[in-house]
């Protein structure tokens, strides 16, 4: 067998080329690696061979890549063009990178810029990603995108990554699977770069996302339908928060798809007529869901009654703001818009609340564990709970633990109080959340430290709602038909309620519920039955003067409503009679106008007295039973005062 010895001499031979450095560059890296001899020996021979052939890989690397493959796969001359285009002397292409399997490559650009991949790699396991994870994106995209641009990480924008996330995408080479995998290991690398601070915005959770002009343009409608309704979107969203954005493009889109579909000739809204608004109020009520949503079945009540609204504000502004395609009439009025039934928030009976918060404690997401618990003891709305920033939690020493919640729907700011159970998981959560760089705010963009982040991402509602429906199966509730369903706001109505039934006032429920009208704590906190009850038997007594009533031993009421009779204490009064119930306990009055020394009777009422006489004797007894002393003491001196008016009036 022959053998091939490697001397000095022959090592250190010059290639010719355009990098007379790569050569021995390479020879020494293979030395690195720490191959076996003959190993070592045929890496520098298919080098050799390979530059002889083609000294100029700049312009090798011009050819088709399918020519290219096939002549690294006859050469086998991958580790020497993978070594170049590591070390920056050649650049990658997106065809040869999505074609060829780079094995190799991540290690020898890792080589190449070590203090940017190690702050990479700090800052990725930091955030609590797994230590392979961290080497996917940075060996098989962060080393892919320096070989690409032949540059350092420092130098990555925004809009480098984005091209060449738009060449991955028009890549014929790279099946749909590889483009998928690279958009999650893109998405990650633009996180890590933003916590180093290379990049100055964090990855968007939706870059696919569609512009306005481009959800308008994928609807068709008349050319002057369109540009007057994404002016008025595009006017609105400048003081509307994005979801309040989302939800008026949702509105306006059906909106100029029925006027497609059904009136063509109308090509703007001033040419609108009250019979084609009528039109429109009567499909709405029954059209299906449109977009991600589709679905045979009619939308709600409540997007029907939004999507009117929509289109009513839309005519309204326009002719306020003296646009030119403004209607010549009033076209939609308030008593067009569907009327929505109010059911009360159902607060959690105490069982069920019970149950409910024992499972979500034992909940295996630790997201829904704590945010769950946080909301059943704060009263949050989902997304103050989710705005919460990381000093939220302030001590005010012996005025106790307050939470800062931060502006939410109605845009104030309030503070409620904690208890200890609530601040311990508020406590748990800080602790195991790490540290990260702060986010810019969706709606102000200022950097904001949220509280509820996993990864360097704000956590969403899907987990936690995902959590509460895991935690009513595991408690076993059960619904009718099936398993009881529980929404994320019944925990903040409960909150409330239980409040409300222990006796919390009014303006101090509306201050901790963030609410700005009294009618909005009123409908959250509606009284449980407890209070109702409390309440009810407090005002049976008042309410009973309504009802005609007979003395004692006759019938108060018809006999269908019978058990009532059994509730009342009756006797008469001057002018009519009392109506007390039990619960009210003794009377401490006893018809105290008839033993008043001003008490004049008159001839006309001994009828009247006589009968009051029968009441009073019946009630003392009553009183004797019932161990009322003091009231069957006054009893008798009812009875004795009535009996000396009638000897007056009816001398014997």
């Amino acid at each position: 067998m022959n053998t091939v010895t490697t001397t000095p001499a022959t090592s250190s031979m010059s290639i010719p080329g355009e990098d007379a450095e790569l050569f021995p560059a390479y020879l020494a890296h293979c030395q690195r690696l720490q191959l076996s001899d003959r190993a070592h020996r045929d890496r520098e021979r298919i080098a050799r061979a390979f530059l002889a052939e083609h000294p100029d890989l700049r312009a090798w690397m011009d050819q088709p890549v399918a020519a290219r493959l096939v002549e690294l796969r006859v050469s086998g001359a991958w580790p020497l063009l993978a070594f170049a285009i590591g070390t920056g002397r050649v650049g990658l292409d997106i065809d040869l990178a999505m074609a060829k399997q780079l094995q190799g490559l991540g290690g020898i650009v890792e080589q190449t810029h070590p203090d940017g991949f190690t702050a990479v790699r700090v800052a990725g396991l930091r955030l609590g990603w797994t230590p392979s994870w961290v080497d996917t994106v940075l060996h098989e995209c962060l080393a892919v995108i320096l070989a690409w641009t032949c540059g350092s990480i420092d130098g990555l924008t925004q809009a480098v990554l984005q091209r060449f996330q738009d060449e991955l995408e028009a890549c014929t080479m790279a099946p749909p699977s590889s483009v998928r995998a690279y958009r999650a290991r893109l998405a990650s690398l633009r996180r890590l770069l933003f916590e180093i601070g290379v990049l100055d915005e964090p990855p968007q959770r939706r870059p696919w996302a569609r512009t306005l002009e481009q959800r308008f343009a994928d609807v068709p409608m008349a050319d002057g339908l369109r540009v007057t309704l994404l002016r008025y979107v595009t006017t609105r969203a400048a003081v509307l928060r994005p979801k309040s954005v989302e939800s008026l493009v949702n509105d306006m889109l059906p909106f100029a798809e029925f006027l497609t579909a059904h009136y063509p000739e109308v090509t703007c809204l001033r040419e609108l007529t009250r019979a084609q608004i009528e039109g429109f109020l009567t499909w709405n009520r029954t059209r299906p869901w449109r977009g991600r949503k589709a679905r045979p079945r009619p939308i709600s009540a409540a997007v029907a009654q939004a999507t009117v609204l929509s289109v009513r504000n839309l005519l309204d502004d326009i002719t306020a703001w003296d646009w030119a395609d403004t209607p010549a009439r009033r076209l939609l009025f308030a008593a067009d818009v569907p009327k929505l039934d109010r059911p009360l928030p159902r607060a959690l009976a105490p069982d069920v609340d019970t149950a409910l918060m024992a499972a979500v404690a034992d909940l295996d997401d630790p997201f829904a564990r704590a945010g769950l618990q946080v909301l059943r003891g704060t009263g949050l709305r989902v997304g103050e709970l989710l705005d919460l920033e990381l000093d939220a939690v302030i001590d005010y020493g012996a005025a106790g633990t307050w939470l800062r919640v931060p502006l939410g729907k109605l845009a104030t700011e309030r503070s409620v109080p904690l208890d200890a159970d609530t601040l311990a998981v508020l406590d748990q959560w800080a602790t195991r959340r790490g540290p990260h760089r702060p986010i810019p705010h969706p709606r102000t963009g200022k950097p904001t430290d949220f509280l509820f982040t996993e990864h360097g991402r704000r956590l969403g509602a899907t987990r936690l709602r995902n959590g509460l429906n895991a935690a009513a199966a595991a408690a076993g509730l059960q619904g009718v038909g099936g398993p009881m369903t529980i929404t994320p706001h019944q925990l903040r109505h409960t909150y409330a309620t239980n409040l409300a039934n222990a006796g919390m006032s009014l303006q101090a429920l509306m201050a901790l519920l963030g609410h700005v009208t009294p009618e909005m704590t009123i409908r959250y906190a509606r009284l449980a039955s407890p209070t109702l009850r409390a309440s009810y038997e407090q005002a049976i007594g008042t309410m009973r003067r309504q009802l005609t009533l007979t003395p004692v031993g006759r019938p108060i009421v018809p006999d269908k409503i019978s058990w009532l009779a059994s509730e009342m204490l009756k006797t008469r009064i001057a002018h009519g009679y009392c109506s007390r119930h039990q619960s009210q306990g003794a009377c401490p009055y006893a018809n105290i106008c008839e033993t008043c020394e001003n008490f004049t009777p008159a001839a006309e009422f001994a009828t009247a007295l006589t009968d009051q006489l029968v009441d009073i004797h019946a009630l003392k007894a009553d009183a004797d039973r019932r161990g009322w002393t003091n009231e069957a003491q006054r009893h008798e001196r009812v009875a004795h005062a009535l009996q000396g008016h009638l000897d007056r009036i009816q001398p014997r």
